[in-house]
């Protein structure tokens, strides 16, 4: 239905020094529905993690039964798999003639396809990632051209093959020479991609944005509320509260920290008495609650893809530098169990892990599909994927790599699908996506050598 008063799609709420972005509403001029030119942007995001999978649990048995009976470690996906699509049969890049820098090489050629120069192992010399081809082509339209994220310091010092440090923690590079470095600490994400912004990839740091802030920044937009329509006020209304649930845990996840850091530093932190008993000992998992904290950050990527904030995102998950899980129960490093030497209670926990890192990119697209865009859902305009650079952790083979494709891509991409076997590589994978999203490439992405158009709709 025609709306009689359409918004500019940068309109923001301004007040107290910070500038709020506004979600797609129906008001602004591409969620007109009927109009091709006024469809919602797609959005590319990748995920990652490191050390491969248990392939038996993580491949579905057959096309035939990947909607109706997932494998174990898809289980947090089953509500949205109707939206997700899995090829199996993707290759990885051959990592000769470093042989001998599995994990070096898992992370850096993930998104690039393509192999460091061996004559410049000192130094970063790769390619430019996919990610960064779609910033460079679609980053212009947004705040930020892209957003990179990690639940980890990229400071993993090791030196497979002579290789540059930087390649063990780093996925996304603007230019063969320059890897970007991600963002670890929620509030200055969350400062990043609501500070006021003087103008496009540059922004000033604001505050918490707290209820008091967001209600004076709202009780200035009464004007524009009365002009909206109610399914605009609506989607308004879950938008602020989304924001306002994610300060609420990042200021949570602080507190606990500092006072974490307190206790350690032997500041009392009440007025109990000396002779009271001891203080139980809690320890808290390095970046707190891992599933918490990764929560926070995929919430920070769907915000940022809901405001228009970018359409581009990287999450490094983990990296291959000893991460180990305390609330699954064990403190095993995850890299250690993957040598399980199918050692069934490593296999398990390996699995274990797999499932725990794939419920939280389940947590990100299942929000995002919660998410009324247009005439479907924020997840119908995303093309968002999960893997890693390893097949398999144990043996280091990288001949079939595991990938999940959340979302349509605008209708790119058909979904619900399980593709057995496929034949492709890695290049390829990307360059179909980047193909989906609407970025044109002028030359071959790393070792790719086509599209693979059974991935594709139409």
């Amino acid at each position: 239905m025609p709306t009689k008063y359409l918004l500019d799609r940068r309109t923001c709420l301004k007040g107290l020094g910070a500038a709020l972005a506004l979600p797609l509403l129906e008001s602004m001029g591409w969620a007109e529905p009927g109009a091709r030119a006024n469809k919602p942007p797609v959005r590319l995001g990748f995920m990652y993690m490191p050390h491969g999978v248990i392939m038996d649990q993580f491949w579905p048995e057959s096309p035939e039964t990947f909607l109706t009976a997932p494998p174990p470690a898809l289980e947090s996906l089953r509500p949205v798999l109707d939206q997700c699509l899995m090829v199996k049969g993707i290759s990885g890049v051959p990592i000769s003639p470093f042989n001998g820098a599995p994990h070096a090489l898992e992370l850096s050629t993930w998104l690039t396809a393509k192999l460091p120069d061996a004559n410049h192992r000192d130094r970063i010399d790769i390619s430019i990632s996919a990610d960064q081809i779609a910033a460079n082509y679609v980053g212009g339209f947004t705040a930020l051209p892209s957003l990179e994220l990690a639940t980890m310091p990229q400071t993993h010092k090791e030196n497979q093959e002579g290789l540059n440090e930087g390649y063990y923690s780093h996925c996304s590079f603007s230019s063969p020479t320059q890897a970007l470095p991600a963002e670890i600490n929620p509030r200055a994400v969350l400062n990043r991609l609501f500070g006021e912004s003087n103008r496009p990839g540059q922004t000033r740091a604001t505050g918490p944005l707290d209820r008091q802030m967001l209600d004076l920044v709202l009780g200035g937009a009464r004007d524009l509320r009365r002009r909206l329509p109610r399914t605009d006020q609506e989607k308004l209304d879950e938008y602020l509260d989304s924001v306002r649930s994610v300060e609420r845990r990042i200021v949570a996840i602080e507190q606990r920290q500092k006072e974490a850091s307190l206790a350690e530093a032997g500041v009392r932190l009440s007025k109990r008495n000396e002779s009271d008993s001891t203080l139980i000992e809690i320890k808290i998992p390095e970046g707190d609650k891992r599933s918490e904290y990764m929560q926070v950050m995929c919430d920070l990527n769907v915000l940022a893809f809901q405001a228009d904030i970018t359409r581009v995102s990287t999450y490094i998950g983990s990296t291959p530098n000893g991460v180990s899980y305390p609330e699954l129960g064990f403190r095993n490093e995850h890299h250690s169990v993957t040598h399980h030497e199918n050692k069934p209670d490593l296999v398990s926990k390996v699995a274990t892990i797999t499932a725990f890192n794939i419920a939280q990119f389940a947590h990100m697209v299942k929000r995002m599909a919660s998410l009324r865009e247009g005439d479907g859902t924020l997840l119908d305009n995303c093309i968002m994927m999960w893997g890693s650079g390893l097949e398999d952790g144990n043996k280091h083979t990288r001949e079939n790599l595991p990938f999940i494709i959340a979302g349509r891509g605008g209708g790119s991409l058909k979904t619900g699908r399980f593709l057995a076997n496929t034949s492709g590589n890695q290049g390829d994978l990307l360059t179909t996506l980047l193909a989906c999203m609407g970025v044109p490439l002028d030359r071959p992405l790393g070792i790719a050598t086509k599209r693979i158009k059974e991935m594709m709709n139409g």
